[in-house]
């Protein structure tokens, strides 16, 4: 019996660990979401923003559009999480939360490749923007999804 009590306090400890590292893994990206975005904010009112051509400026409303977007859905959990106190269904709003939350990492990948893009673009030229892009987008793709995901599969970790 007392094993059965232990499993239980164990199970709940895990739930509440599980949305407290949500919760905590949201504090780690929001950060580069806000940077990315506060840059993106004062690009235009730069002198030479008005010198890019029409191309890049879509490009950067598009990076612009995305950052902001991978603000609001990082920083939803959080604040769904005190709205709702207390949790009347902890596993759905942790499961909601996860999804929105890779949502927000799925448009802040997308955000740093394209203003990567950008910025490459004008210090180098368009086909090394287009280079390093594809460069910022596979590495995005193997360090926040393939390896975790193979590291999962193989047991490693």
């Amino acid at each position: 019996m007392p094993q059965a009590r232990d499993q239980d306090d164990d199970d709940q400890q895990g739930d509440e660990g599980d949305l407290s590292d949500l919760l905590s893994e949201l504090r780690i990206l929001l950060p580069g979401a806000q940077m990315l975005t506060a840059f993106l904010i004062i690009l235009p009112f730069n002198g030479g923003f008005a010198k890019i051509v029409q191309a890049e400026k879509v490009v950067f409303l598009l990076t612009f559009f995305l950052s902001m977007t991978s603000l609001v859905l990082l920083s939803a959990p959080a604040i769904q999480h005190r709205v709702m106190r207390p949790l009347q269904d902890r596993e759905r709003f942790k499961r909601v939360a996860d999804r929105i939350m890779m949502c927000g990492a799925f448009t802040l990948a997308l955000a740093f490749i394209l203003g990567t893009n950008l910025v490459m673009s004008e210090v180098f030229g368009h086909i090394a923007g287009i280079i390093a892009g594809v460069l910022m987008g596979s590495l995005i793709i193997c360090m926040w999804w393939w390896l975790p995901l193979h590291l999962k599969r193989s047991k490693k970790m």
